[in-house]
Order: structure tokens, then C-alpha cells, then sequence
């Protein structure tokens, strides 16, 4: 009989920095994250963009490393170096040899705490965030949900671009940029997540060392909580297609519906078995491309639905998606209930197979819970979903009578945006 898998351990530094030790039997390699719990959310108006572009910058220089330094440093250990920012967090990452956690974490230290912040450095990057932000506005499939969300969450900071615009990142000097890093980058919001072939004692040293001495960031004040409002935001382009996203207002990660909610994003356009795709997709040939989705934060979420179609098959497509949506009030059948729940446990456990994937879950259920979720007890949670709480929960999403839709694309397809509220909420 084998021996279990160790559990992972969480510490904490005297400063507040909280460290994961996540090890993986059989690795030889390791994933390293060092996660702030803040992200563009945290951002006003005038510094939209800020944190995105501050996540660009402290690759152009820290620790007395340059640019190229950086990344030559991580992949002469067999290693790769990444980073994402989002709305509620900003993650830095380190994918390396196991013999690599030493230098990766003396790097993404040096990221976090000691980035050059060069005035040139930050003038050419301004310009490579520019066209970063153009090359957004030219792609439709990731316009259109730009739009949607800007419908849906309207003069909030969840509304607004993670990348910012050219305006508000052209605000940006490196002295307050740098004022903006120790407010993003606080100790106390600090995680180091490790995964892999990783030790807990080597692990803690190296945290202690290398993010021990963080002193407390500058104040910032918590995201005020998000409001649904909803609406329409439309752009005609001449494309071939028409992109269309719809959005409800529904719950947050910590909702104790939050699980009920990625079920009834499964059922109703997860996968090639779900409603929209055999009857949007498969029974009338709609839309080649459709799915459903849940997005959720600390204290809101949405449940969203993107497809792309020819424009004179919008105002069908919407008319079938509301009605798919309205069928959910009634109770699924078991063998649907638990398909959804297979593949759900299947792309929760499958995502826990990576060192890396581990190491970022880890960080996440920290900041929201402040403790981690073993699979069992996710899995449980999966399970103790019931037909009636999917119908409760879709009469929860429409009692609000509020969508957000967004459609880009021929002139012809914009007029089937503003059927969506009379088709979900008749």
C-alpha cells in the first residue's frame, strides 16, 4: 500500500507574508508563485491600467538585473519566468529544475520589492502597453466581453479594462509607479505558494530571507462592493461574424451557491453535451462557437454566455439563449445533474495536476478564505448540489431582471442586443 501524499503546510512570517509548500511525489521540478491579493480593482479612474503596467515594468530591471538578465538568470536553470495581473490579485511566477527554488525566489523577490523603475524603460513601455490595449480593441473576441463587462459593472473598477488606457497608464512616472508597488505588493497581501518537488524547511528559509524584511505597504482603501447594473453596448464593424456576450448578475465565490452556479454554467454551455451547444449549435446550426460560463469574485460574479454567428442568426441566437436560460427554472434530470458534476470534479481535479496550477489554487483559496480546500471537500461540495438548488439558484439570477449584452460585428446583428431583457424576464 502507498504511502499518502504529504498535505501541503501554510506558514506565516512575522510581517504577515504567508507561505504554501505544496510537495508533488515524483517531480522534478517545481512552480513557484509569489501572489499579491490586490490587482486592477484596487485601482481609481486615474490610475486605471496602473498595476498591469507595473507588472510590465519590474521585468525591465530589479536587484541589479537587467531586462535580458532577468530571464536569462531563470532559463540557465532550466527555468521560465511569467506573470499575470487581473482584477482582484497579481501573480509572478516561476517554472524551474527543483535545484532552481533558491534563485527563482531571490528573483521574484528582487520583482516585487526592487524593480528599476527606469524612467526610458517606462516611456517605451507605455508605448508597448498602448499597442497591447490596440490589439484588444482590433480583436473582437476579446472586445466584446470588454464590452459586456463594462455593461454590466458601469463606472466601477470591475467595468474597466485591466489594461487601462492610453490616458490613464499615460499618467504613470516611475516615482508613482513606485509609490503604487508598495502599495499593490504589501507583505500583508503577500503569498508564496511553492508546488513540486519542494521542501517546507528549504521553502521557509528561502521565504524568510528573501520577503522577511517587508515592511507594511502604503494604505489602500478596499474595493468598494460591486453593483450589477446591466445595459447594452454594441459596435458595428464589418466582419464576417457577429461576437455576442450576455451576462447575469450572480454570486461570489464565498456564496454558498458558488458551487450550484458552475454547475448551472456546465448544464446550460460547458461542453459539447450541454443545452446551448446541442440546440443552438447541433439541432439549428446557430453559431459554430457558444459556451457558457461563470466568472466570480470576492463578492459578486456573473453568469455569462459568449457565441459567435452570422449577423442575421443574432436575434434567433438570443431568442434560443434566453429560452435555455428560463428552461433551468425547472429542475435538471439526474443523468444531466450528474454529467455536470463528472465533469466539473474532472476539470477541478485534472487543473490540480500541474505544479503550477497547484501552486496559484493555493494562493487563491488563501486570499478568499484564508485557509486551503482539500479536493475531498471540494468534491463534497460538487455533490451536495441538488436539482432544486439549480432551479432556486437560476430564479436568484433573474429575480434581479438585469442582463449586460454586448454585440460587435455587422450593422445587422446590433438591433437583436436590446431583445435580451424582454426575452429572459417576460
Amino acid at each position: 500500500m502507498s504511502a499518502p501524499s504529504p498535505r501541503p503546510e501554510v506558514h506565516r512570517l512575522p510581517n504577515g507574508v504567508r507561505v504554501v509548500c505544496d510537495p508533488i511525489p515524483g517531480l522534478q521540478t517545481i512552480a513557484l508563485s509569489v501572489v499579491a491579493g490586490r490587482g486592477a480593482r484596487s485601482e481609481d479612474e486615474a490610475r486605471s491600467g496602473w498595476s498591469h503596467l507595473l507588472e510590465h515594468m519590474v521585468f525591465k530591471g530589479a536587484g541589479g538585473r537587467s531586462a535580458k538578465g532577468i530571464v536569462e538568470a531563470i532559463e540557465a536553470e532550466g527555468g521560465n519566468i511569467n506573470a499575470a495581473t487581473g482584477y482582484e490579485r497579481t501573480s509572478f511566477q516561476v517554472r524551474a529544475l527543483r535545484h532552481g527554488l533558491d534563485l527563482g525566489s531571490a528573483v521574484l523577490a528582487d520583482l516585487v520589492q526592487r524593480p528599476t523603475m527606469d524612467a526610458d524603460d517606462l516611456r517605451r513601455e507605455k508605448q508597448v502597453v498602448a499597442q497591447e490595449i490596440a490589439e484588444a480593441a482590433d480583436t473582437p473576441d476579446d472586445l466584446v466581453f470588454e464590452l459586456a463587462q463594462e455593461a454590466a459593472f458601469e463606472g466601477q473598477p470591475l467595468g474597466r479594462p485591466i489594461l487601462g488606457t492610453p490616458k490613464s497608464i499615460g499618467r504613470a512616472a516611475p516615482e508613482s509607479l513606485g509609490d503604487w508597488r508598495a502599495a499593490l505588493y504589501a507583505p500583508e497581501t503577500l503569498i508564496v505558494s511553492a508546488a513540486g518537488a519542494v521542501d517546507a524547511a528549504e521553502l521557509l528559509r528561502l521565504a524568510e530571507r528573501d520577503f522577511g524584511a517587508m515592511t507594511p505597504g502604503l494604505a489602500v482603501p478596499a474595493p468598494e462592493p460591486a453593483a450589477f447594473h446591466g445595459g447594452v453596448r454594441t459596435v458595428a464593424r464589418p466582419l464576417e461574424q457577429a461576437n455576442v456576450v450576455l451576462l447575469l448578475p450572480a454570486v461570489s465565490v464565498q456564496d454558498p451557491d458558488y458551487f450550484a452556479l458552475r454547475l448551472l454554467a456546465e448544464i446550460l454551455g460547458g461542453g459539447m453535451a450541454s443545452r446551448l451547444f446541442q440546440e443552438a449549435r447541433e439541432k439549428r446550426g446557430l453559431a459554430y462557437a457558444i459556451d457558457a460560463y461563470s466568472e466570480t469574485y470576492a463578492d459578486v460574479g456573473v453568469l455569462g454566455v459568449f457565441a459567435g454567428c452570422a449577423a442575421e442568426d443574432v436575434a434567433e441566437l438570443v431568442r434560443v439563449t434566453a429560452g435555455e436560460i428560463q428552461g433551468l427554472l425547472r429542475p435538471v434530470g439526474e443523468a444531466e445533474l450528474a454529467r455536470a458534476k463528472a465533469q466539473l470534479k474532472g476539470s477541478m481535479f485534472m487543473g490540480r495536476e500541474g505544479a503550477l496550477a497547484r501552486a496559484e489554487q493555493a494562493a487563491g483559496q488563501l486570499l478568499l478564505f484564508g485557509r486551503l480546500l482539500d479536493p475531498e471537500h471540494l468534491a463534497a461540495e460538487v455533490d451536495r448540489v441538488t436539482a432544486e438548488d439549480l432551479a432556486r439558484l437560476t430564479g436568484r439570477l433573474l429575480a434581479a431582471r438585469q442582463a449586460a449584452v454586448a454585440v460587435l460585428g455587422p450593422k445587422a446583428a446590433l438591433k437583436a442586443a436590446a431583445d435580451a431583457d424582454r426575452l429572459l424576464f417576460a
